[in-house]
């Protein structure tokens, strides 16, 4: 089964092609991403209106390039798959019209994806993991806790209450005017800092469910660094390392928490998985290695091209549903909201070819 993937949900314009075997094992064929930096940049953060066009301009390019590189005809592609939401609704209409064009005129099936399913299974891509597996999902727009039982079955155990992981990430990388995007600076700067110089609060450290809260440490942050202004280097560097590090403690014992109810609700988790854009921080994925030890599982953490947004992700979230003779009709609604749990238990929603 050979699928192209398209990914346009925020700011990274994406396209892939990858195979999936028989025995469902993936291979990625081709993943041809195009960040949006330099273009926004300038704001300090995305600007929706200029994402979009961007992706108008790219895309075509993109895709003639995946599948240029993955040496395959359109004629030869099992589906076609497009990220239909959440994101920036004026990007994901982009993206998604695109894939319904190309189904259309050479009689593919179409796979609509949720995005954050993409994330979800992209383990499943770079390795064998069999269900249910415990979801680590961390990135600029979301913060959750996740039981994977299957493809389209998601037991949400935890989320953010306010500001996401990411999201807390670049607001004290704009308060300490690093560079954008801001959660990279920070990292680059924590790794130069005293993470012991601020006692910054652990959110939610003890509580019995498995949310998170990051609006109360981003304000702390800001209040010391208006208590010490002007800011040295060395001031930002330990602001950065004390914030990171308090992020790291909160999320360990927020997952602490989730992975006792995982077991309490599904039994022991064949792994804990983490991805999204921020899985790709160093200090993370090295905490995130004795929360999998204390828990007794294993740990899965995807290579950090595939926990940023990519169009691989995309085309194995459609050949996972494709194998299950799952497919969406043309006029699906591209989607700015939608829930990882929302997504309905596998069931064929459409009749597929006979080779599915």
């Amino acid at each position: 089964m050979l699928v192209l993937g398209i990914e346009t949900t925020c700011d990274e314009t994406a396209a892939a092609v990858v195979e999936r075997g028989d025995d469902g094992e993936g291979r990625i064929l081709a993943n041809v991403v195009r960040s949006q930096i330099a273009e926004h940049a300038a704001f300090g953060g995305v600007v929706p209106e200029i994402a979009a066009r961007a992706h108008v301009e790219l895309l075509d390019g993109l895709i003639a390039a995946a599948m240029d590189e993955a040496g395959v005809e359109f004629a030869g592609l099992s589906g076609i798959a497009a990220a239909a939401g959440p994101g920036l609704i004026g990007g994901v209409i982009v993206g998604l019209t695109t894939a319904k064009a190309i189904a259309l005129v050479h009689g593919l099936p179409l796979v609509a994806v949720n995005h954050l399913e993409a994330h979800a299974l992209t383990p499943r891509l770079t390795g064998p993991l069999e269900f249910p597996y415990c979801l680590f999902l961390v990135s600029g727009g979301h913060t959750q806790i996740v039981a994977v039982c299957g493809v389209g079955d998601y037991v949400r155990l935890g989320t953010t209450v306010d500001d996401a992981v990411g999201e807390a990430f670049d607001k004290v990388a704009k308060l300490m005017g690093l560079a954008y995007p801001g959660g990279p600076q920070v990292e680059r700067m924590a790794a130069m800092g005293d993470a012991m110089r601020f006692a910054f609060p652990r959110p939610m450290a003890g509580r019995k469910d498995a949310n998170f809260s990051l609006s109360g440490l981003k304000t702390a942050v800001r209040q010391e660094a208006e208590r010490i202004a002007p800011l040295s280097d060395a001031d930002v560097a330990d602001l950065c390392a004390s914030f990171q590090a308090a992020v790291i403690d909160s999320v360990a014992d927020r997952l602490d928490v989730g992975l006792a109810q995982f077991k309490a609700r599904f039994g022991a988790p064949a792994a804990l998985v983490a991805a999204g854009g921020v899985a790709a921080n160093a200090a993370l994925r090295a905490a995130l290695q004795a929360v999998a030890a204390r828990a007794q599982t294993g740990l899965i953490l995807p290579p950090p091209a595939l926990c940023t947004d990519n169009g691989a992700m995309i085309a194995w979230a459609g050949a996972e549903r494709l194998a299950l003779g799952l497919t969406d009709a043309l006029d699906t609604a591209p989607r700015a909201r939608w829930r990882l749990d929302e997504t309905p238990p596998p069931a064929p929603l459409h009749n597929t070819r006979a080779r599915f």
